[in-house]
Formats: C-alpha cells, sequence, structure tokens
C-alpha cells in the first residue's frame, strides 16, 4: 500500500469523537476498515502507560509505615527519615529545600507537590531559618507536633556539636589578635558565599523591591559606620526597615497601576476542614493563637527584663540577644549576619572570632542559624552556646507550630502577601550591607582578596558546594601565610587610614602645583 494511503487509514485514529468526519472519509468508507487494527494500538498504548507508572514507583521507597500507622510507629519513621539529612544537608537554604523535596516527595511520598510548595511558602512568610520550619512542618504534618520537634533536633545537631566545639576551642587556644596559619583563608572564603546569596536573591526582584532593597542596604551600612550613630540602634531601625517595606508594598498593592507585581488569585492546596494531613498535624485554631501568645509573651519578657529591669545575667542578655534577632528576620541565615555583628562585636568576641566562626558555620550542614551555638560558646562556653541556640532557633520554632493551622486562611489574603513581598525585598537589603560592612573586616591584604576571587569563581560560575568553597579557600589562606609562601601580605589599610608613604603629600602638593602652573 502506498504511504498516501497509510496516512488515510491513521487519520480516524487522530480525529476527536465529536468532529464530524469529512466527505472524503465517507467515501473512503471500505479503505477504512482496517482501523479496528489501528484501535487495537490504543490499549496496548495505555497499557504500556500503566508500566510507566510502576518504573516511576520504583523510584519511590516504598513505607513501610502506612499514613494512618499508630502514631509511635511514624515517629520512628520520622527519626529514620532524618537523622542521616542532618549530615548531609550542605549547600544553604536552596539546597536544603531540594534535598528535602527528593527524599520526602519524590522517594518517600509522604505528600505531594503542590502541600510541598504550601509549606515552603509558610516558611518564607515567617521569621527565621526557612528550610529548618519546613523540616519542622514536614515531619508534623507525619507525626504531629512531637515529631516536628524531632526533626528540628535532628536536622541541627551535627552543626550543633561542631560549632559548639570549635567555639570553645578557639577560645581556649586560639589568640584572637593572631589567627594561626590554618584559619588565615576562612573569613575571605566565607566572604565569598554571603556575596554569592546576595547576588541569587537580588537578581529575583522586580524594579520597586530593588530600589527598597537599596535603602535598607544604604541604611545598615551607615549605622555601622557613622561616629555620631550607635551601632546597637539597628535592634530597632532594622524592624523599622521591615515595617516600612511591608507597607510600601502594601500601598502600591492598592494602586490602578502598581510598580510591583502581585498574586491575587489563591493557589489550590490545604483545606482546614477537608485535608487528612491538615487534621494529622493536630494543632486546632485556638491551640495557633495560644502559641502566637507565647512567642510574643516570652519576646516581651525578655525585652523588659534585660533593658527596662537591667536585670544582670549573661545568659539572659544571650537568650534576649538571639531571640529578638530570630523574631525580626525575614530571609534566613545570610539576613541575620548584619545583625549579629552589631550585637556580638566587639562585646563578645573580634571580628577576626566573628569571621572565623562565619567560616566554619558556612562549611557545616545544617543551616547558618548554628552560628549562634558557635557565638555563644565563644562568649560563655558550653552553656552558652546551648542558650544562643534555643534563642536564634526559637522564634522561627514557635511561630511554624502557630501558624500552620491559620495558613489555609492566610495564603488567601492578597494583602498579606503583598505585604511579605516588602518585608522580603527589605531583609535581601540587609544581606547587601553584609557584603560590604564584612568585605571591610575580612579583606584585609592581598591575599584575602586572592581566597575571596577563587572561593567566589567556585561557588558561582562552578556552583561548588560551601564546604569544597571554604575548604579550598583555607587551603589557600594557608599557602599564602607568613609562615608559609608569604605572598600578598600587604595591607590595603590600616585601622586609622589608608597607609601612606611619608612623603607622599609633599610629592602630590608639587604635582598639583606643577598642573595648576602649567594651566596658567
Amino acid at each position: 500500500m502506498a504511504p498516501a494511503e497509510e496516512e488515510k487509514q491513521e487519520e480516524p485514529v487522530v480525529v476527536d469523537a465529536d468532529e464530524t468526519p469529512d466527505v472524503e472519509q465517507a467515501a473512503d468508507k471500505p479503505e477504512d476498515e482496517p482501523t479496528p487494527a489501528a484501535a487495537t494500538e490504543e490499549p496496548v498504548a495505555a497499557a504500556e502507560e500503566p508500566a510507566a507508572a510502576g518504573d516511576e514507583d520504583k523510584k519511590k521507597i516504598h513505607m513501610k509505615v502506612s499514613a494512618d500507622a499508630p502514631w509511635s510507629e511514624r515517629m520512628w519513621e520520622v527519626f529514620t527519615t532524618f537523622w542521616p539529612l542532618g549530615f548531609v544537608a550542605f549547600g544553604g537554604p536552596q539546597a536544603h529545600v531540594a534535598i528535602l523535596r527528593d527524599h520526602l516527595v519524590e522517594q518517600r511520598d509522604w505528600l505531594d507537590e503542590e502541600q510541598f510548595t504550601e509549606l515552603f511558602a509558610i516558611g518564607q512568610g515567617l521569621p527565621g531559618p526557612t528550610s529548618t520550619q519546613l523540616v519542622i512542618s514536614t515531619a508534623t504534618s507525619r507525626a504531629g507536633p512531637l515529631g516536628g520537634l524531632m526533626a528540628f533536633f535532628l536536622w541541627n545537631l551535627p552543626g550543633l556539636i561542631v560549632l559548639t566545639c570549635c567555639g570553645v576551642l578557639i577560645d581556649e587556644f586560639v589568640n584572637p589578635d593572631e589567627a594561626p596559619w590554618y584559619l588565615a583563608g576562612l573569613p575571605p572564603a566565607a566572604i565569598s558565599l554571603v556575596f554569592k546569596a546576595f547576588y541569587g536573591f537580588a537578581s529575583k526582584l522586580d524594579s520597586l523591591q530593588i530600589w527598597m532593597a537599596l535603602c535598607s542596604s544604604l541604611v545598615a551600612i551607615l549605622i555601622n559606620n557613622d561616629a555620631n550613630i550607635k551601632p546597637s540602634s539597628s535592634q530597632w531601625v532594622f524592624p523599622c526597615c521591615l515595617a516600612l517595606g511591608g507597607l510600601t508594598t502594601y500601598i502600591d498593592s492598592k494602586r490602578a497601576n502598581p510598580f510591583s507585581t502581585y498574586t491575587k488569585s489563591p493557589s489550590k492546596g490545604w483545606d482546614r476542614d477537608d485535608d487528612t494531613t491538615f487534621k494529622r498535624i493536630g494543632i486546632p485554631l485556638w491551640v495557633g493563637a495560644l502559641i502566637f501568645l507565647v512567642w510574643g509573651g516570652v519576646l516581651a519578657l525578655v525585652i523588659i527584663l534585660v533593658d527596662v529591669a537591667e536585670v544582670t545575667n549573661v545568659y539572659l542578655e544571650i537568650f534576649e540577644t538571639m531571640y529578638r534577632i530570630g523574631s525580626i528576620i525575614f530571609g534566613g541565615g545570610q539576613v541575620v549576619l548584619p545583625m549579629l555583628q552589631d550585637e556580638v562585636v566587639p562585646d563578645w568576641m573580634t571580628k577576626d572570632q566573628f569571621l572565623q566562626g562565619l567560616g566554619l558555620a558556612q562549611s557545616m550542614p545544617g543551616p547558618l542559624f548554628n552560628f549562634a551555638s558557635y557565638l555563644g560558646a565563644v562568649y560563655q562556653g558550653v552553656p552558652g552556646a546551648l542558650v544562643g541556640f534555643l534563642g536564634l532557633f526559637g522564634p522561627g520554632v514557635i511561630l511554624i507550630f502557630a501558624m500552620v493551622p491559620f495558613w489555609a486562611r492566610l495564603r488567601h489574603n492578597a494583602a498579606f502577601k503583598a505585604i511579605l513581598k516588602g518585608v522580603n525585598a527589605t531583609a535581601i537589603g540587609l544581606v547587601g550591607a553584609a557584603c560590604v560592612i564584612l568585605w571591610e573586616s575580612a579583606i584585609v591584604d592581598a591575599a584575602d582578596a586572592m581566597v575571596f576571587a577563587v572561593s567566589l569563581t567556585m561557588a558561582i560560575v562552578f556552583s561548588v558546594q560551601a564546604p569544597i568553597c571554604i575548604f579550598v579557600g583555607g587551603v589557600i589562606g594557608a599557602i599564602l601565610h607568613p609562615d608559609a609562601l608569604d605572598l600578598g601580605q600587604v595591607p590595603y589599610c590600616e585601622d586609622q587610614g589608608f597607609i601612606k608613604d611619608p612623603n607622599e603629600d609633599d610629592r602630590l602638593r608639587k604635582l598639583a602645583a606643577f598642573y595648576f602652573t602649567g594651566m596658567m
């Protein structure tokens, strides 16, 4: 049979059932009799689809525990799922979310893509570390609040232990005024990852958000580099910036032609009454409201005790500082850095100790908020590490438990979404300020700049994971150190200003006089 006739026979297969055949097809009805043979191919293709679905199912780890199993069995499942993840969660919040999606959605089928996205959005809209809040909410959806708490500690335990030990050892054995050769490259390598984070955040902003981020960045830079403004004023200036950012986008969203783009229609997903996963969380609305009150009450209490009653207790001071910062930080670990530096340097530690710890924290698995355990350990040993850890993580943990019952309603609120858009943009501006502030502290000489350039190139261009960037930066810094090759050690600046040749001023005066007389 000719190829043209074969095409004619295949036509009835692709024609829609509701469509009327044309005159030529009706005339060729005898030739169309073989079409049942073609029709028999459809069941074959349909039979192949379940097979493909079966192959896809093989990629999943079939759960030994059903979603409706007894609570104790589901708790054990949460434990076996999350304890190894705490050792492999490198790469920052974006990588953490990818790891969680792969394990919980793709492999274990705990929840579908839509539910996972809803829980991720909850974390983005709350203060605190987004990836940790995603860990808590997904585990809570599986085994209730206790399952969420257990997953939280398993997720953070490796970083907590390592950074606490490093903080204690650095305080005891490392001279804060002269960093050893093996730590020389860590600060500039760590700063390169802050630049990478800012680049990733800022590239997703629209024009209005860029202007807002720029304004908050300028405010943060001014506070940290002005003789007439105390750096401690950041504890109320930064929250005001975040509030103004949310107010700006809220007002803009009400305009007929807004500068930014706002989502008006809610996404399909969680249902407070019908969704079985939501019910399995086990937190009713009134309990969620009570948890909100607990968060606000603790925040008000510690601020009153420290700032009003002036209670002198070092552990209360650590907890108040961390809890206050953790309650106003939107955007994750990188945003918290300028606030932490303002609070702890130089009262708790030197800037070199801060930057060395930052490099270590960047190279550890888990969220950057584990940095709080290092800061507390340097200041007050192991007890200080635990208090700092609980203080910085506390608000985010409390609020994620409080927010889940209300999210089914708030996610439909366009005003709430518009406010969060401005708050997030303002917080990203603080990350940009951290780039400027930390650069001045970490890049002292050409050797530091070389370490920074190599680490930044590895992180952005070649997408190398953070621990490897930190390690390579440490190796290069050690090689260039005065105790090794002694290269690139001429400092750019001194504490009191730029380094000048003693005869530089006289030379410049002669040069200016020469040009002036030539112009005359």
